[in-house]
């Protein structure tokens, strides 16, 4: 039997890269999922492809009753919310005195704050229905210094913090709260970032190679599964060895 059969996923940002990777491979485990990105064609596109058990949403992850219209629009076609994988995010690669106000608080609204707002608007469900599974999406950026990426790193530093911290509060709803870390992931992403950026990243990375997206979906299946029903509040990392 598929690991996810029956559940209902939303996915963020999950019209391209890792949560494409995600989407795809939830529906293949039996999961319903729905997908969610400002990318309007690709996130239809992409549900196009996985068929019925998929369903696309335009989705500002900065915006509440974006979410609010999300939650809503989910419980009325597939009727339940058991996963919430939070993976939207836009990249920061700047200092910290190249980086602007107004370009900080883009990046937290969406890497942050978006976060935030997505563990929040599924709350309620999730505690009605007995449980469910949150995954955040974090970054090898949010674990050590990274001056090269200022408000980035502070965003995926946040992330892991909201993570424990709500593992702690919502277990007695038994809701798991996990974190995924990765490293260099060979994703469109990864071209917003300096070519000599990209190349010292991999240099520091003992597998020397890029991760493939692939790699952080199956990380989050397994979060997502059964098999992990004993474990929250964890920063699963896959980044080739990169943060020891």
């Amino acid at each position: 039997m598929p690991s996810l059969d029956g559940q209902v996923a939303i996915i963020t940002g999950a019209a391209r890269g890792q949560g494409e990777a995600e989407a795809r491979l939830f529906a293949a485990e039996g999961a319903k999922v729905v997908i969610t990105d400002l990318r309007e064609d690709r996130g239809r596109g992409v549900a196009a492809e996985i068929g019925d058990a998929a369903r696309f949403i335009r989705h500002d992850v900065s915006r509440e009753a974006d979410w609010k219209h999300v939650v809503d629009e989910t419980l009325a076609t597939f009727g339940r919310i058991d996963i919430l994988i939070n993976n939207a995010a836009i990249s920061g690669s700047t200092k910290l005195e190249a980086t602007e106000p107004e370009d900080y608080d883009r990046v937290y609204r969406v890497n942050q704050f978006g976060v935030y707002l997505g563990m929040r608007a599924v709350l309620d469900t999730m505690k009605a229905a007995g449980g469910g599974c949150i995954i955040n999406i974090s970054s090898v950026a949010g674990t050590k210094g990274t001056s090269t990426l200022f408000p980035y790193a502070a965003a995926k530093w946040a992330v892991r913090g909201m993570t424990k911290a709500a593992a702690l509060e919502l277990a007695r709803y038994k809701i798991r709260v996990n974190a995924i870390v990765p490293g260099v992931i060979e994703t469109e992403m990864l071209n917003d970032t300096p070519q000599r950026m990209a190349d010292v990243l991999l240099q520091t990375t003992p597998l020397r190679r890029r991760g493939m997206v692939e790699e952080i979906a199956g990380a989050a299946l397994y979060l997502a599964s059964p098999a992990a029903g004993f474990v929250t509040g964890i920063d699963l990392t896959v980044d080739g060895g990169m943060s020891l």
